[in-house]
């Protein structure tokens, strides 16, 4: 099974309150290693998570991309691929989902999204901020880069390989855009799977709990599409002078 070879991924603020049993069920649901990233919390996550087995590094700089990047540094050589998973227990993998996301990884993805739009039971539980910034950003990604994914959810599934080719440099909440959007860029196998999404266990979201939080994380996505898709651009006018150029 793939999270025999799996490292879980929990970027963490502030979640002392729930990162317990989010550790424990990524344990109990087999998983290689599973390793929380306390992002300058102020209250006991890194403790309560040290208590439940997790390996816990420190990330100072507030930052989704800084905490996911900061994680994957020194990674765990009998890995091969990495889960990132949040930390308020509102997406994890059930017994019964396990057998598409090992589907998926036998057809050779090296990248699965897990899908929160799929199943009724998933999408009656995502905020109307949620809802309003997936369709922003599968609909950007769609005019720029072809493709139309049905969620850009935070429960995702990465081989290393593909990851170490991505060289993601967001260090905000762009990190999982820029990952689906440098995926295609890059050819990379993508599958799209539905999973159960939960309310949170405990506590307040850092983006969709207040409009300050939905407004930061939203202009940070905004300014990666439009560095990416300049980024698109830029490359393309340079391969078409030097292809009119004389050999």
């Amino acid at each position: 099974m793939f999270l025999r070879r799996t490292l879980v991924l929990i970027p963490a603020l502030n979640e002392a309150a729930s990162i317990t049993e989010t550790v424990r069920a990524w344990q109990l649901a087999g998983a290689c290693r599973v390793r929380v990233v306390d992002n300058a919390s102020v209250d006991s996550t890194a403790p309560q998570a040290t208590s439940a087995g997790a390996e816990v590094i420190s990330e100072p700089r507030r930052g989704y991309g800084a905490a996911a990047w900061r994680g994957l540094q020194d990674w765990p050589s009998d890995c091969e691929w990495v889960l990132f998973s949040s930390a308020d227990g509102s997406d994890r993998l059930s017994p019964s989902d396990l057998p598409a996301w090992q589907q998926a990884v036998d057809a050779g993805a090296d990248l699965v999204v897990g899908d929160r739009t799929a199943l009724d039971s998933s999408r009656r539980h995502l905020k109307l901020t949620q809802r309003f910034g997936n369709w922003l950003c599968v609909t950007a990604i769609a005019a720029g880069w072809g493709r139309r994914f049905r969620d850009m959810g935070s429960l995702r599934l990465v081989r290393r390989s593909a990851l170490e080719l991505m060289q993601l440099q967001d260090r905000g909440f762009g990190w999982n855009v820029e990952m689906q959007v440098r995926a295609l860029e890059l050819g990379i196998r993508v599958a799209e799977v539905p999973v159960d999404y939960y309310p949170r266990s405990a506590g307040e979201s850092k983006i969709s709990g207040s409009f300050a939080g939905t407004f930061r994380a939203g202009c940070g996505i905004v300014r990666m599409l439009i560095y990416l898709y300049r980024l698109k651009r830029a490359h393309h006018r340079s391969a078409a002078i030097s292809s009119a150029l004389p050999a």
